[in-house]
This record gives C-alpha cells, structure tokens and sequence, in this order.
C-alpha cells in the first residue's frame, strides 16, 4: 500500500499542471493501467500457448482453408436467410478495428525503443494469438443472437459469458467497458489522429506561431466534417458498417502493401541484412545492463509484445463482437477467418511499417519515434510525396477504426438495453467523443481505453480458459466433419446435447 501511495504523489508531485483533480484522476488511471498490463501481457501469452497447443495449432493446420472460405464468402449475397452478414464483411470490419494507426506509430515506436528484434516477437505474438482470436471468435458465433427486428445477428463475450458461463453480471461488467473504450474513448483518439495527420500533411506539425492559432479554427471545422461523414454510416447499423468496411478496408491495405513493396524492391540487396538484424537482435541474450532482464532481446521481447498485442486484440474480446454478426453455418468457419485477422494485421500490415523503417537508415538515437520516424523513412525512400501519402493511409486506417469500433460497442449496447431509443442516444454520444477527439488533447482519454479495454481483456481471457471444452468441441466436430468428406462442416446443436439450455437461441444452430 505504500509503494502505491508513494507511487501517486510521485506523479502528482511532476504533474505539468499543478496536481489538480484531473491530473489526480490521470495518476490513479496510470497506477492501474501499471498494475494491470503487467500481468495482462503474460496472461495473453499464455492462453495463446493453451489455445495452440491444445487446438493442435489450428492457426497453422487451417490457414488455408481460413483464406478458402473468406475469400469465398466474399461472392455471397447479404445473407442466406435473411439475416447477418456475409463472412467476409464480418472479417473487414473486423479488421476495420485491428488495423489502424497502431500498426503504423506503434511499430515504429517498438523498433525505436526495443531495436530491430521486437518486430521478431510482435510475430511470435501473432502466431499465438491467432489461436486465442479462433477462440473467442467461434464462441461468439455459438452463442450468438437475432435481435428483435430478426433482420441481423449479435453477439461477442457479454453473450457467451452471460449464457456458456451463466454469470449475466460478469457479461454486464465486460459490455460496460468495451461500450467505454470502444464506443466513445478510442473513437476520440481516432478522429484526433486524422486531425493530426491532415495538420502535419499541411506544414503545421511544429504546432508553433500563427499555423497553430489557425489549427485550434480548422480542428472544430474538421470535426464537424468528421460528425458528418460519419454518421449515415453508423446510423445506418452493422449492415451499412459492414458494406463500406468491405469497401475501404481492402483498398488501404493494399496500398499500403505496394507502398512497402515499392521500398522492398528498392532496396532488395539489403534485405536478407535486415532480417539478420531482426533475428540476431531477437536472440541478442549479451547483458546490456543488470543481467538477462537488461539484455538487448528482453527489452525487444517486451516491446514486441506489448505493440503486437495492441495491434491485433487477439484475445482481448472485441474482435468476436463483429465475427458473431456473421451468418454461417459453422461457428468454427468464422473463427478460422477471424484468426485470419490477426495474421493480416500483424504479419503483413505490421510488417510494412516495419521494413519501410528498418531499410531507410533513421537514426537509432531516439530522436525520432512513433510517427514522426515513419513518416521520416518513407520520404526517404519516395521523397515529399510520402508525408502526402502517408496521411492519407492515416486517416483511411483511422477513420476505418472508427466504424469498426462503433461496429463493437453497437452490440453491447443492445446486450445491454435492445431499444431504438437507447441505440439512438449512443450513436449521438459516438459522435459527440469524434468530435471531442478532433478537437482536443486525449491523453488522458488514451489512458482511460488502456484501462477499460484492460479490464475487457481480463474478462475475456477467464472465460474463454474456462469454457475451453467448448472450442475444443467445436473444432472436433468441425474437423470430423472434414474428414468424412464433407466440403462445407454444417454444426448441428442436437448432435451435442451437452449444450442443451446453454445456446440461448437453439433454433440457429
């Protein structure tokens, strides 16, 4: 208790503003946030390695047929029953969420601080979270949901604790703090993103004399621009969310992809160099300071880490909330394609960043970072153009981010309360934190979504361990189906009695 004390009037004591009650608010946040993703990294990694080894690495066993039924689900109509999404609309809007600016600053901020070896451990971590992400993601589907119109599908963890757990306050608690990290906290630091990178494309990164007096007029007008290309997109629900991420999303990927292609191929004899880099620095055990713990590849280990697993969320339980909308006909089907999520976002999209900054020379000595360090690689390579580019990415990765959250936080909402009304008074809030977030600093929101979306991962991890039986049943089923010859696995509840009473709406399945 003294540590933790000491710890806060520390904070306050070097707060820039006094120590007033915001910043006392800040403190306690951070003191949580510490507490909490201390163990959180390790509990993430070790459900990933209980999901992999116990599902026979089902991440590696059926990559293949991930990519089989997700690129074919792409030709489907709306739905086959007239109800749910597409599959593949469910995997881009689900992606809309994972791949964001993350995956650009917080690669870089990795590689700056932790070296060329924490992009070797960002896709270790993906590799195990694949298997936690085809977990979570083919409970959803179990245990999901038609809302009351019967026109869509719903579900996520607050569903599969609720009805698999039986513990209706604990899916409470989880729909609460994924509707305030999701919902209204990391859509506010999205729409500030977009703001920051339409301002440093303009020449008015330096943020001093009258460029920055004009930028506190242009964010409110940016804002409101924002309210208002969002809002026919969220107010129209999961289905439109779902048709404009299936829209934007392959398109920012892919030039991002070219982009890095483009600097690969520039740079082609220097790459077998770069992964001897990563790897040589991954494995680097040397004591750099105080031992093993001050080694080169522990400081890599940790960084990497922590930047894969907040790019991809495998595990953490958000990604389920879209892969339950889904209409298929077997749980395991979605959660193959979801794990599919993981991969793209880390080892291809985490993977871009990386090799933009990692072939482009940036000094290694902390002056540059986040951002600014990739934005600094990319002109390297492709001259003015890039800082252009790149803050076009930017905002389509952010503001993609923004419809995919929403996309999460929608279903809760209904968990929570289904009526218009409510539905209609949170979509109003959504859009109020975009606009919050264009025009003001989130520090201390950022600090809030680490810690809701703590909180939400801690809950998810307990009960997708505990209701391991179940993922392990589904791809049994889903397996045997396959090796009977069967092209397309169809699950029947009745085959499994051991979930009567459990499924909440049975006639689904």
């Amino acid at each position: 208790m003294a540590d933790v004390t000491g710890a806060f009037e520390q904070c306050m004591a070097s707060s820039p503003h006094g120590g007033g009650a915001l910043d006392a608010l800040q403190c306690g946040i951070n003191l949580g946030n510490d507490f909490l993703w201390t163990w959180l990294v390790y509990m993430l990694l070790g459900v990933g390695v209980l999901f992999t080894l116990g599902t026979g690495f089902v991440q590696l066993r059926l990559l293949g047929r991930s990519v089989r039924e997700m690129l074919g689900s792409r030709s489907d109509g709306d739905d086959a029953h007239g109800h749910g999404i597409t599959p593949f609309q469910a995997f881009v809007t689900g992606l809309a969420s994972r791949v964001g600016t993350g995956n650009i600053a917080g690669v870089a901020i990795a590689i700056s601080t932790g070296g060329p070896g924490a992009v070797f451990w960002m896709w270790m971590t993906a590799l195990l979270g694949m298997s936690s992400a085809f977990a979570d993601s083919s409970l959803a589907q179990l245990f999901k949901v038609r809302d009351h119109g019967n026109r869509q599908f719903r579900g996520g963890p607050a569903y599969y604790i609720t009805h698999g757990l039986r513990q209706r306050w604990l899916g409470t608690v989880f729909a609460l703090s994924m509707i305030l990290c999701f919902g209204f906290v990391f859509n506010a630091i999205q729409s500030n993103t977009i703001i920051e990178a339409v301002k440093s494309a303009a020449g008015c990164a330096s943020g001093s004399g009258a460029c920055e007096q004009d930028w506190q007029v242009y964010r409110h007008a940016l804002g409101a621009v924002l309210i208002i290309i969002t809002a026919p997109i969220i107010f129209g629900g999961i289905r439109r969310v779902s048709r404009i991420s299936e829209a934007l999303v392959p398109i920012m990927a892919t030039a991002y992809l070219l982009m890095a292609l483009y600097v690969i191929a520039m740079n082609l004899d220097r790459v077998p160099q770069m992964f001897a880099l990563i790897f040589d620095n991954a494995f680097d055990f040397r004591s750099a300071a105080g031992g093993l713990a001050g080694s080169a590849a522990a400081k890599a280990m940790q960084l990497g880490i922590k930047r894969g697993l907040f790019s991809n969320e495998a595990g953490m339980g958000s990604a389920p909330n879209a892969a339950a909308a889904a209409d298929v006909k077997h749980p395991v089907s979605q959660g193959m394609i979801q794990m599919l999520g993981v991969f793209v976002d880390t080892i291809v999209v985490c993977s871009c960043t990386a090799f933009i900054v990692l072939l482009s020379d940036m000094p290694a000595d902390g002056t540059l970072t986040g951002i600014q360090l990739t934005q600094s690689a990319l002109e390297s390579q492709v001259g003015g153009f890039g800082q252009y580019f790149l803050a076009v990415v930017l905002f389509m990765f952010a503001f993609s981010s923004v419809i995919g959250n929403y996309a999460y936080a929608e279903s809760n909402v209904q968990y929570l309360h289904s009526h218009r009304l409510t539905l209609a008074i949170f979509r109003m809030a959504v859009l109020a934190f975009v606009y919050f977030g264009a025009v003001a600093k989130v520090g201390l929101v950022w600090d809030m979504g680490d810690l809701s979306m703590g909180i939400m991962s801690f809950i998810n991890l307990v009960a997708i361990v505990l209701l391991c039986p179940l993922v392990f049943m589904l791809l049994k089923d889903y397996s045997a189906q396959l090796r009977a010859g069967s092209k397309e696995p169809v699950f029947r509840l009745a085959a499994h009695p051991q979930l009567k009473g459990r499924v909440p709406q049975a006639d689904i399945w």
